[in-house]
């Protein structure tokens, strides 16, 4: 495969997506047109998630994932960028490494890149950086076929597509070990007011969070509406 063969990659990287899901149980459904913001869509039987397909590749230990899209005007070529609104989910696969990853909205909109690290740095960093593996698709699928990820722990949400019973009442939220470092204050606060925060590793519980016994419940931040809440958007915070 040449290089320069953008198309042919794009294509391989959905079919390769494609069927690492169909092997996972995820049903996946194609748009009947083409040039829309979502190749796929996974069917999460409560849920459908859109999803933008792309190539990804390896270099130093780090999957980068280019999030640009491009589409033509009478003007020529228009390079952009995703919204959380034309998504829900971005999929990328790695032939590299042969190995499927996905995305929420919340994390990749408005970006135009994203990288994954498989190794750990040399200079020992271990804040704000996005792990490949708590990001692999076969990870999703062990978290209750994503169910959690995306109402609560992982930010998946389709305001289009979801159904009616997404808003119902959950009595843990699953977040990963990344997500939970990265936003504990958000995640605590949620606790205090009597949420179960279960935090995992590579798809796996590792720790439980709860309100400490015989404490007067605390209210988080009011909330416009009495709706909910969510963590801080990695594009805004701090």
């Amino acid at each position: 495969m040449q290089e320069h063969d953008t198309n042919l990659k794009g294509s391989i990287a959905e079919l390769e997506i494609a069927a690492a899901a169909t092997r996972l149980g995820i049903g996946v459904l194609a748009p009947m047109t083409e040039h829309g913001r979502y190749d796929l869509v996974f069917d999460l039987g409560q849920q459908l998630l859109r999803v933008q397909c792309k190539w990804a590749s390896l270099r130093r230990g780090v999957v980068q994932i280019s999030l640009t899209g491009n589409y033509h005007t009478p003007h020529g070529y228009v390079r952009s960028v995703y919204a959380e609104d034309e998504i829900d989910a971005v999929a990328a696969y790695c032939a590299d490494v042969d190995c499927c990853y996905l995305l929420p909205a919340s994390l990749v909109a408005g970006r135009r890149a994203i990288w994954l690290r498989r190794e750990p740095p040399r200079n020992q960093q271990r804040a704000a950086l996005n792990w490949a593996a708590e990001y692999e698709l076969g990870a999703v699928a062990q978290l209750g076929r994503a169910s959690r990820w995306q109402r609560e722990g992982r930010g998946f949400e389709s305001h289009q597509l979801h159904s009616d019973d997404s808003t119902a009442e959950q009595d843990t939220t699953t977040v990963g070990a990344h997500q939970f470092r990265n936003h504990f204050g958000w995640y605590m606060q949620r606790a205090a007011a009597g949420e179960e925060i279960l935090v995992t590793r590579r798809g796996k519980p590792c720790v439980r969070l709860i309100r400490a016994a015989h404490e007067p419940t605390l209210s988080a931040d009011p909330v416009p509406d009495g709706g909910r809440t969510d963590p801080p958007s990695p594009l805004t915070a701090s």
